[in-house]
């Protein structure tokens, strides 16, 4: 038997009948390779650039400073978490940098990588991703955009319907523009993310002339005396904290090393702003609105929550528009692992050349979040249940660079905010609404049902009906490249399929054998 019969007996991977691939695309794990993507290149130096910064410098930086100061309880801890945000997006990205250089033609982000290091059980890894990736694949940002739309018309108060309709409506419109083509879609995400930049060193600039006393606000130093005074010493609380300051500088792994120090600036300054213009014991209680708040002290009310929010707003629409670019295309990889039901349709990119239907499937899985959760604490809830199972991948990604490795783990693994979480909060430091632990319990639950889901699927349904689970490599009507699992019995039904495998294989040793007489030829 040949090398390519053995792998292609241990992977049971086998071609369509019109498809032709090369040895790499029929055996390494995971999604096939495609040498050109059905959706273009349309990727530029200066668009890398704005989508990587855009990602990272999201709505984090405008939303999450005053629930963390909040739940830290003091300037002076917040602070701390964010430096310390900065020292574990360095870990992340110096972990996903290896497996980059280790698997360069893999596309996908976490779940290409996984199943690399762990590929036994076979497909639980990609099952897992997959079903994460559809179940928490709603946008995070969204609320943000809508409370600061709100905010720039005059509205510090308003009706749920009010704000859950115009997030709606603001993700709709960033969904139809990822969706109607890729080009445009890339021009108005490098609009937005300038919009961002513009608005970012606004803000740090606005900050360094408060302190220095250009402005309105009177003794701003005075925000920053006994800086740990209050510090809150419950798990709970700093756990959460941790997680939204993860939260805030999400998106490292889209950076390189430079980049992220440029953008750790901001992460670190706008705070220093925010406190300097605004006292602390009012920052804890403006939740997403602490920049408004920023704005309305220094420049006054009209400038501050008519004008200057409406360029928050548009960095809040920029984001959705850069990660619904990223998250299409992560879906799409996922759907060509052909690990969940549809994943044809998933995987196509017809009739733009753009991931519609992974797109559209977002759309609807956002809204009932948006609809679903009270609106005071939709944001939270959301950012909490995404990131704790986050960090789980987290923790595989970094043993499973040990384990790919053979070496030993010379760094520390985060286990603060896997553990600590459950711990309770103090009385009256709610963070929800609802019980403390419900973030929690519901993302180890979507996890539980990714493991229940690939055990009936790869173990008993195969066992109770009498057949084999073998993966196929299909091309698409686009020239795409996905894969579908093909159930082949024990009895006669699946005669055929087994005969179609003898005839391939032989029909791959006689071009092997060609390709090899065809050099000794050339040679002599």
């Amino acid at each position: 038997m040949s090398k390519l019969d053995e792998k292609s007996a241990d992977s049971n991977v086998v071609l369509a009948d019109n498809l032709s691939l090369d040895e790499e695309h029929r055996n390494l794990g995971g999604a096939p390779i495609e040498d050109s993507s059905p959706m273009g290149k349309d990727v530029g130096w200066w668009t890398a650039v704005f989508l990587n910064f855009s990602q990272m410098i999201g709505t984090g930086i405008f939303s999450t400073p005053g629930t963390i100061l909040r739940q830290t309880g003091s300037f002076g801890l917040a602070m701390v978490f964010w430096v310390i945000g900065f020292f574990l997006s360095a870990a992340g990205l110096s972990y996903y940098t290896e497996y980059l250089a280790m698997f360069p033609n893999r596309a996908g982000a976490e779940v290409a990588y996984l199943e690399q290091a762990y590929a036994r059980p076979k497909f639980l890894l990609p099952v897992t991703f997959a079903v994460i990736t559809v179940v928490l694949s709603f946008a995070r940002y969204v609320t943000v955009c809508a409370e600061y739309i709100l905010y720039a018309n005059g509205q510090e108060t308003y009706s749920e319907w009010t704000m859950r309709g115009i997030a709606i409506a603001a993700y709709g419109i960033a969904c139809i523009i990822v969706i109607s083509h890729n080009r445009t879609a890339m021009w108005i995400s490098n609009v937005l993310s300038f919009f961002k930049v513009v608005i970012l060193c606004f803000i740090v600039v606005a900050g360094w002339v408060v302190l220095g006393g250009g402005t309105r606000v009177e003794d701003p130093k005075s925000h920053f005396k006994n800086g740990f005074s209050g510090t809150n010493n419950n798990g709970n609380a700093m756990a959460s904290a941790m997680i939204n300051v993860i939260f805030s500088y999400a998106g490292w792994n889209n950076v390189s090393t430079r980049s992220l120090l440029l953008v750790v600036y901001p992460h670190l300054i706008a705070p220093v702003a925010y406190v300097a213009a605004v006292p602390i014991s009012e920052a804890k209680k403006s939740g997403q609105l602490l920049a408004a708040k920023f704005f309305s002290a220094v420049f006054g009310t009209y400038a501050g929550t008519r004008v200057l929010p409406v360029f928050v707003a548009l960095s809040a629409f920029g984001n959705l528009v850069a990660v619904a670019i990223g998250q299409g295309r992560v879906f799409r990889e996922v759907a060509r692992q052909g690990v969940f039901p549809f994943s044809r349709f998933f995987a196509s990119t017809k009739p733009f050349g753009t991931p519609a239907a992974p797109m559209l499937l977002k759309f609807v899985l956002t809204t009932i979040v948006i609809i679903g959760p009270p609106v005071g604490d939709a944001f939270n809830l959301i950012v909490s249940i995404q990131t704790y199972p986050s960090r789980l991948f987290d923790l595989a990604m970094v043993t499973g660079i040990y384990w790919i490795r053979r070496r030993r783990a010379k760094a520390g693994v985060n286990i603060f905010v896997l553990v600590v979480p459950w711990l309770p909060p103090a009385k009256g430091a709610e963070p929800f609404s609802f019980p403390y632990w419900v973030p929690w319990v519901t993302g180890i639950g979507i996890l539980v049902l990714c493991f229940t889901y690939w055990v009936s699927w790869m173990h008993i349904a195969p066992w109770l009906l009498g057949y084999k689970v073998h993966e196929e490599v299909v091309q698409l009507e686009n020239g795409e490249l996905s894969k579908r699992f093909v159930y082949v019995y024990h009895d006669h039904r699946g005669d055929e399929y087994r005969e179609r495998l003898r005839l391939e294989s032989e029909k791959l040793k006689r071009e092997e054998n060609g390709s090899l007489e065809q050099k000794v030829d050339v040679t002599v």
